[in-house]
């Protein structure tokens, strides 16, 4: 049949039996988005390649009696019986009319031999997004077959030969966690209890490792069950009953798309769950309002993107998730989320945060294209025309979020530590700058998190408490949940320990968890800098300068001051740095701090008066340059 391009021809006009498709619908089903301009020449070609594969006594320029040019494209006219997709689909869709209409022996038969008709799987190694998307079509309808098929034979006492062909199936599609309850079941009616429960201790611990997340309320049910030895007929028949009916439209149908992939999954819940207690955004929030009111994906304009960066502990991802919830009933089809790990030892490089988002889009992990430019191409192939939205958080630069970029009717909304200047430039991002809370709605934060006892008669102490954690959401969190632990603590008593910055920074920590550290946040901030702006970060630090310039900072380095400059800028860029000016920087108390541990950890103490002198103003020699 030809090269790859060729079968996917093939494989879209036989999906299309019987129907015109046209040179569009082909190019969007072979290439998707980033189609070359000779595309529609390739078209042509694979057209005359297949007729002389499937027609080959046809002459010169005829359109011969198969694969016929018609008006507005091609059509491929051949009998039902010639493709076994549709069969298939037939026959599964009589089967569940026959359960329907309550002849289960004929639904059992008709099932049989539906799934009789798979060799493999289906278009393996035909490329393109049209076969990725009906590849995980046909596989989704193949599986809901066999747990039909397998709840018939439970069904009907046949309990040994369910646990072979369900294991097979588990190992096929572990995270199903239909197919887990029908081999519970299973081996329970074999008389293998111990087996049915270990079984399930499985699936639980296979959906943690994969997702994060418990088994459903019909595993969990069953292993009640089990456990009690109450299990009954009516487990199964309940179970039949929850299949609904199957999603058998193809593409061509109308709506058929939509409603296959929410049949595949692609209804995602991703979202993390909002932080306690969100206060002091309500600017921001009601800009992104505005933006989306402005920019309806229902009226096709460009994707709304929203980018927030700033400072370590300044609430990004909390912001983030805020937003993506109240704005979740605007994207019916879903929301996607992803941590990219900007701030990590490793990031998460874009080839594989699109294969964990396809495979939450219903793509079977074997069929995931091997090269990035596929990946990106499948990913906006099956949200085109969806209206999701996708969280992307912590994430480093352009060309870690570029191929994650989803089409015009999705919105994304990004977080990052940098100002994402690139997302403004190119596709017109909206861009949050969050600063530190303001004092009101800073006190109020950690008033709420104390509760009404907590803070009761104590508003000094929780503002100057407010204050000294800068206003800083994740400082202002940590400190809370320390005076809730601690049931002698005070806010007054916080409040003077907090007043020695070296042990505010010691003190704003939760053990055990480095997520709600301020330390480990700026240390994160600290391990992506380049060599020479870390050694810039550590020399200030030593030296203590109230203000900091761009000429001090050529001082120190001994370099041209327009790569001092650089630097300078990428520090405040990562909230290493305030700005107070046009190229004048400061240190707040706590990064002074840790700026000075990073220090230490370089130098030997013997170079502390060097420093000093240098804070002094007196000039730079170049021991200390270098040191």
């Amino acid at each position: 049949m030809g090269p790859p391009k060729q079968r996917a021809l093939l494989a879209l006009l036989s999906t299309h039996r019987g129907t015109v498709v046209g040179p569009s619908q082909i190019i969007d089903g072979l290439w998707g988005p980033v189609a070359p301009n000779t595309a529609i020449n390739g078209v042509h070609t694979y057209v005359a390649g297949l007729r002389r594969a499937l027609d080959p006594t046809r002459r010169g320029r005829e359109s011969g009696g198969v694969l016929l040019s018609v008006a507005g494209g091609y059509e491929l006219r051949l009998p039902l019986e010639s493709v076994d997709a549709p069969q298939f689909v037939q026959q599964f869709t009589e089967a569940r009319r026959l359960t329907a209409q309550g002849h289960s022996d004929a639904a059992f038969d008709m099932l049989g031999k539906a799934l009789g008709l798979w060799r493999g799987d289906a278009l393996a190694g035909v490329p393109g997004p049209f076969a990725a998307l009906e590849r995980s079509r046909l596989r989704e309808m193949r599986f809901s077959a066999a747990e039909d098929w397998i709840a018939g034979m439970i069904a009907a006492g046949r309990s040994e030969e369910a646990i072979v062909v369900t294991s097979e199936a588990v190992a096929q599609e572990p995270l199903r966690e239909k197919l887990r309850w029908l081999l519970m079941l299973a081996l329970y009616r074999s008389g293998r209890q111990a087996h049915a429960l270990q079984a399930y201790g499985e699936a639980r611990c296979h959906l943690r490792d994969e997702l994060g997340i418990e088994p459903g309320s019909e595993l969990q049910e069953l292993h009640a069950r089990i456990l009690a030895g109450t299990v009954d007929d009516s487990a199964v028949r309940r179970q039949i009953a929850s299949a609904g009916p199957a999603l058998v439209q193809t593409p061509s149908q109308a709506g058929g798309e939509r409603a296959v992939l929410t049949r595949m999954g692609l209804c995602p819940r991703q979202l993390p769950p909002r932080a306690h207690m969100f206060t002091g955004r309500e600017a921001e929030l009601e800009q992104v309002r505005a933006l989306l009111d402005q920019a309806s994906p229902v009226r096709g304009r460009a994707t709304p993107i929203v980018a927030i960066d700033g400072r370590p502990g300044v609430g990004k991802s909390a912001l983030a998730f805020e937003l993506a919830h109240e704005l979740a009933p605007r994207f019916p089809d879903g929301q996607l989320y992803a941590d990219l790990g900007g701030t990590g030892e490793r990031p998460n490089h874009p080839f594989h945060a699109l294969g964990r988002l396809l495979e939450s889009l219903g793509v079977n992990r074997a069929d995931l294209p091997v090269d990035l430019d596929g990946r990106a191409m499948l990913y906006r192939s099956l949200l085109h025309e969806k209206q999701m939205m996708v969280v992307l958080d912590d994430a480093v630069d352009m060309e870690q979020i570029g191929p994650l970029i989803p089409q015009a009717s999705a919105c994304l909304i990004v977080t990052s530590r940098r100002p994402q200047r690139g997302l403004v430039a190119r596709y017109g991002a909206h861009r949050i700058g969050l600063k530190p809370l303001l004092p009101a709605p800073a006190a109020q934060l950690l008033g709420k998190l104390l509760g009404g006892e907590g803070a009761r008669g104590r508003n000094a102490a929780v503002h100057r408490l407010a204050e000294l954690c800068g206003y800083l959401p994740l400082s202002i969190r940590i400190t809370a949940a320390a005076l809730l632990e601690a049931s002698y603590a005070s806010p007054e008593r916080l409040a003077a320990l907090y007043e020695d910055p070296v042990t505010r920074l010691d003190l704003l920590t939760v053990v055990g968890d480095d997520g709600m550290s301020l330390r480990a946040s700026l240390a994160a901030s600290y391990r992506g800098l380049p060599g020479e702006t870390a050694h810039l970060f550590r020399l200030l630090g030593r030296v203590g300068l109230e203000e900091i310039g761009v000429p001090e900072s050529s001082q120190l380095l001994g370099v041209h001051s327009s790569e001092v400059a650089a630097q300078l800028e990428l520090l405040a860029d990562l909230g290493l740095l305030e700005r107070t000016g046009a190229g004048v920087y400061r240190f707040d108390d706590l990064t002074r701090v840790f700026a000075v541990e990073c220090a230490e950890e370089e130098w030997p103490a013997r170079r502390t008066p060097l420093l000093r002198r240098a804070a002094e103003s007196a000039p730079v020699d170049d021991e200390l340059r270098t040191g």
